[in-house]
This record gives structure tokens, sequence and C-alpha cells, in this order.
């Protein structure tokens, strides 16, 4: 490696090191949870009056805009460990592919009748080669189930932007490494709630954005 060669390494580096990225934090007003008792403390998949969500509550943050495909395949797990999802929302983006591992010492079946994504996955055990999974190409809230132990739920929330964030129980986030530009910014509450306030950021943005 020649001394040009070595320089131009160095540039490139110092270059994206210098690239600076906007910020958002904020917080959502949740709804208040249910006071139906939450088994182990965990969060729940409830449905009431036609409205799914987390008990107790959380919301998807994420940048809703024009951005550029991903330059490879994603993957990622969304496992089944004490008779329940790990993960109760999951968000990702379109095209993601989701391997769901048993981690219990016996059956699951995990599948969903959502309309993004329909699908069965079939019984399987804990050591069962390749792990199951599917893609989700399309938007959307999908609802997961298990054949087998009908008290499980899980929902994915596929989105059409790689930036995003689940809250914490008090509803506060923060998004970080985010590109300039003018975007909206949005929370999904729950399967009939989403919020949205459109940001304009620069490369060095600092935003506070509540959403009430």
């Amino acid at each position: 490696m020649n001394d040009f060669t070595v320089f131009r390494l160095l540039t490139l580096l110092l270059t994206a090191i210098s690239v600076r990225c906007a910020t958002i934090e904020g917080r959502v007003a949740l709804p208040a949870a249910l006071t139906t008792h939450v088994k182990n403390q965990r969060y729940e998949v409830v449905s009431k009056g036609g409205v799914v969500a987390t008990n107790p509550p959380l919301a998807v943050v994420y940048l809703e805009g024009d951005f550029a495909p991903p330059s490879a395949p994603v993957t990622v797990q969304l496992a089944q460990k004490d008779l329940a999802f790990v993960q109760t929302l999951l968000p990702v983006r379109v095209g993601t592919r989701i391997e769901f591992p048993n981690l219990d010492d016996l059956y699951h079946n995990i599948f969903s009748l959502s309309r993004p994504k329909r699908f069965d996955l079939g019984r399987y055990r804990p050591e069962d080669r390749p792990i199951p999974s599917q893609v989700f190409d399309k938007t959307g809230l999908v609802t997961l189930r298990c054949e087998i132990h009908e008290h499980m739920r899980g929902l994915i929330l596929v989105l059409n932007t790689p930036h995003f964030i689940v809250t914490d129980a008090t509803g506060r986030f923060t998004l970080t490494g985010l590109p300039a530009g003018k975007y909206t910014l949005k929370a999904w509450v729950d399967s009939t709630t989403t919020r949205s306030q459109a940001v304009e950021l620069s490369s060095d943005s600092n935003l506070r954005v509540d959403f009430p």
C-alpha cells in the first residue's frame, strides 16, 4: 500500500467521522394502562373495542420520508420464550426477514391472519433448522399468534423507513443518526391512532418533539 493510498483512506475515514446527523427526542402521551393484571409484569397485546395495542401502553416513533433502499437484505429475530414473545411490539423496515426461534422446550406454531402478512409456520421444536422465518414485504400491522398456546400474542409494525424506535414505558424516545431534510415524524400508539408532526432537520439538529 503506497503513501497516496494511505492518505486517501485516512481522508475518507475523517470525512465519514465528521459527518453529523440529527437527533430528535421527546415524549408520546400514552393512554392509561388497562387495570387487568398483566402476567409476570410483561407487556401483553390486548384488543378492546376493535383497537389493538400493548398493555401497559407503548408507542413506536418513526421518521417518514423518501429514503434509499437498504444496501443488503436485513434479518432480525423475534424469539418465543416462557410461552411469550420476547418482544411484544417489534417495528421493522419493509422487506425485513424475521426469524422466529423457539427457546422453549416444547412446540410452537406461529401464524398470522393479518392482511399485510398471512402465514403459518407449522409446529416446530427448538432444535429444528433452518429457523422458521418470513419476509415482511408490505407495510402495516401484523398480529402474531400461536396455534398451540392461545394466550400468546405479538405485534409487528412494518414501516417504510429505516428510522424508528419503541418508546419506554413513560413514552420517552430518542431517534439518532437522522439525515437532514424535511420529513414527517409519526407516533404509532395503537391500531387506530397514529399522531404526526412535520419536522425539518439540518445536519446538526437536536430537536425536541412531544406528542400530546
